[in-house]
């Protein structure tokens, strides 16, 4: 098993930043890459952004681009998603998720294939 903890959701103005964490701990060998997600009331959970151990490699979905940067600390088995710029239409619980997988990009498009998840953290943006 994987356990998945999100941290460091919370309220922020238009234009603000906020970094979120996500630590794994368990059998970590099990996954090759984790991600993070979210879904706003109503609409489907979707891809963020992912990152793979295996080879380094980063997806990130159009709409974050440039805005949002994924990193990780091996040594903690930590991944972050530092996001900058928020607007009103990020606001959604964001999951992080972790998975066996060929790509960050398969990984990221494909959320209900995905085997381990965190309990997710708010993230709200408003004035």
């Amino acid at each position: 098993q994987v356990q998945l903890v999100e941290s460091g959701g919370g309220l922020v103005q238009p234009g603000g930043s906020l970094r979120l964490s996500c630590a794994a701990s368990g059998l970590t060998f099990v996954y090759n890459a984790i991600g993070w997600f979210r879904q706003a009331p109503g609409k489907e959970r979707e891809g963020v952004s992912c990152i793979s151990y295996s080879d380094g490699s980063i997806y990130y979905q159009d709409s974050v681009t440039g805005r949002f940067t994924i990193s990780r600390d091996n040594a903690k088995n930590t991944v972050y998603l530092q996001m900058n710029s928020l607007k009103p239409e990020d606001s959604a619980v964001y999951y992080c998720a972790a998975t066996r997988t060929p790509t960050v990009r398969a990984m990221c498009n494909s959320p209900s294939r995905l085997s381990y998840w965190g309990q997710g953290t708010q993230v709200t943006v408003s004035s």
